[in-house]
This record gives structure tokens, C-alpha cells and sequence, in this order.
């Protein structure tokens, strides 16, 4: 895989940024699926980067999920990001926290979460990806790439063209998502993607660690 883009020489380092397969943990996705089997599961194939997306209006019950995810992901020398809540990451003691367009400014979170911790951002176009670089984001989330499912109103699709553009000019590491699967992946990675982020292609597969095994194959053998 293409060695990642170095921080600016004045940003400080922060939590190491584990390339490959970025596993996105969605209860509502999952269905009857156990997270916490399933990252125990995850770690054994070779997983090594999840975030928990929630979106439930009980705290409670995303801090008890988180937490007990982050406690397994730790353990198995994973790193965990929590989706949105900059409260929830905080309390659980989390790796860092992926922000969406309308979620936390990215300099709030920050000035919560501290420069030891990982800040991604959403982005959907080669404007807000360049705006989270320079503002400091550890990362960039771009997609979606290909049609996705998971979200009722998703972002017009930037396609592998529009991956390969932002690689060109950001700085920092990309996350793709969007549509990734098995069949697509290895397209991606070419594209300059240092992680693919699935939900779907793993939490809806009939053998979800068939598919985590076959997905973290193929972005190794892209390397």
C-alpha cells in the first residue's frame, strides 16, 4: 500500500493510523448480529481500525455499547473511533472520533478530545476535503464512491475518478466509503485510498467473517 502522507512539521502525533480495513460498527445494520462477537471475530482476521456509529438519541446506551467495544478493540491492539458524539469518544476513552459536515467543528473537538487523539472528517467533495486537511484533521472520510444503502440520504456518488482526484491534492489519509465490497476493493486501494471503509459488504453478509477475511485479503494483496 502506498506509504501515508506525513503530518505538516508543526502537528504533533498523534494516534497511529492503521491502514487496511476500516470496520464500521452500526447496530441498525447488524440486526441480531452481536458487535462485540463480531470484533472479537474482526480482530482475528487481520482487523485493526473500527468505529461504532450510532444514531440513537439515548447516550446511555451508546456509552455502554462504546465502552464495551472500546474494551475489546483495545485489548485485541485495535484502535476504536466513535462517530460523532465527542462526549461519548471522550468518556469511553476512545482513539479519536469521526465527525460528519454538520456534526462538532473540527477545532471544538479538538480542543475537547486534545492532540493525542484521532479527528476524521466527512467529506463529499475535493472543497471540504481540502478544508478538513488544512484545518487539521487526522484523516479524510470521502465517498461515497459507489452507490451505498446505509444512509437515506447519501451524498451524490465522487466515483473512483473523483477518489483519485483528492489523492492528488490531500495531504492526509483517505478513508473511502461507499459500495465497497470484495469485488470493488481492490479498485479502490489502487485509487490511493489508504483505508476502505465497509458496513454493509461485512454487518449484512451471510458470513460475515468470510467476508472480513476476503476483504482484508484483497486490500493486502493491492498493496
Amino acid at each position: 500500500m502506498r506509504p501515508l502522507h506525513p503530518p505538516a512539521p508543526d502537528a504533533p502525533r498523534r494516534v497511529p493510523f492503521p491502514a487496511g480495513l476500516y470496520l464500521i460498527l452500526d447496530p441498525a445494520v447488524a440486526g441480531s448480529l452481536s458487535l462485540p462477537d463480531l470484533v472479537k471475530t474482526a480482530l482475528t482476521t487481520g482487523v485493526r481500525f473500527f468505529q461504532l456509529r450510532m444514531k440513537t438519541p439515548h447516550a446511555g446506551e451508546f456509552y455502554d455499547l462504546a465502552a464495551q467495544v472500546c474494551a475489546l478493540v483495545r485489548a485485541g491492539g485495535g484502535t476504536f473511533i466513535v462517530n460523532d458524539r465527542v462526549d461519548v469518544a471522550q468518556a469511553v476513552g476512545a482513539d479519536g472520533v469521526h465527525l460528519g459536515q454538520e456534526d462538532l467543528p473540527l477545532a471544538d473537538a479538538r480542543a475537547i478530545l486534545g492532540s493525542d487523539k484521532l479527528i476524521g472528517i466527512s467529506t463529499h467533495t475535493m472543497k471540504q476535503a481540502f478544508e478538513a486537511d488544512a484545518g487539521g484533521a487526522d484523516y479524510v472520510g470521502f465517498g461515497p464512491i459507489f452507490p451505498t444503502s446505509t444512509k437515506e440520504h447519501p451524498a451524490p456518488v465522487v466515483g473512483i475518478a473523483g477518489l483519485r482526484e483528492v489523492r492528488a491534492k490531500v495531504r492526509v489519509p483517505i478513508v473511502a466509503i461507499g459500495g465497497i465490497t470484495t469485488k470493488n476493493v481492490r479498485e479502490v486501494v489502487a485509487a490511493g485510498a489508504d483505508c476502505c471503509a465497509v458496513i454493509s459488504a461485512v454487518l449484512a453478509a451471510t458470513d460475515p467473517s468470510k467476508a472480513m477475511v476476503e476483504l482484508v485479503k484483497a486490500i493486502e494483496s493491492s498493496a
